[in-house]
């Protein structure tokens, strides 16, 4: 296994839409992983009440209600401010953090800290199993949704869509691919951040053309990794 996936942060959120500029983060988790993908520690969880109403759509993902997220929910600039904190901690310690579709949510982190006057954080050093995953193993076929990936490299997932169980499970994932297409990722942690930001464009163009010649002309391709440009 490379160096960097050896000890690991993980992190998910789930929200209240897809919208990366309006959405607001319901729960979110960061915790640690060693080598062989355990837990090191208490994993840091969060349940947020958004001041907003959750959508029954969201809602039915991750199974926090609007009733739920206000009876036990924290003031969501504490929550954004300490989910802010803790990846400081884990970066500044030059510990890589894995987040499945990365630009999700660091961008809707990014936003929330915008909307509760805080400083965003900024990710540096991010492993975001989608985007290697897919470069690492660009012609395998089938969705790449997380549960699937999951699977492939049988890794458990057990509670999707719930935060933790998310995020760990991405951490496993990762270290999976990490093991298993050692040869294409023999490349520093540092190294690792521009490439991935290269694979993903490269991934966003690709899908665009597919969308624009088979699903919808006018489909404009969505690039920025870790963060969105929005």
């Amino acid at each position: 296994m490379p160096e960097w996936a050896k000890r690991i942060a993980v992190f998910d959120t789930e929200t209240t839409g897809l919208d990366l500029t309006d959405a607001r983060i319901v729960t979110a988790a960061v915790a640690e992983l060693d080598e062989a993908g355990n837990i090191v520690g208490a994993p840091h969880e969060w349940l947020a009440d958004p001041k907003i109403e959750i959508p029954e759509q969201a809602s039915n993902v991750h199974g926090i209600t609007t009733e739920v997220a206000r009876a036990s929910g924290r003031d969501a600039k504490e929550v954004v401010a300490e989910i802010i904190a803790a990846l400081l901690s884990f970066q500044d310690q030059g510990v890589a953090i894995v987040a499945y579709n990365a630009p999700y949510d660091f961008t809707i982190l990014h936003h929330e800290a915008l909307r509760h006057g805080l400083e965003p954080f900024e990710p540096k050093l991010v492993l975001d199993p989608l985007v290697i995953d897919k470069f690492a193993d660009q012609y395998r076929r089938g969705k790449r949704k997380l549960e699937i990936v999951a699977e492939f490299y049988k890794v458990p997932l057990l509670d999707a869509h719930n935060a933790t169980a998310d995020a760990v499970a991405a951490g496993r994932v990762m270290q999976a691919v990490a093991k298993a297409q050692a040869g294409k990722l023999a490349f520093s942690i540092q190294e690792l951040q521009g490439k991935q930001a290269e694979w993903e464009k490269s991934q966003s163009l690709s899908f665009a053309k597919y969308m624009r010649d088979n699903v919808n002309p006018n489909f404009n391709e969505d690039i920025g990794w870790p963060l969105k440009p929005r």
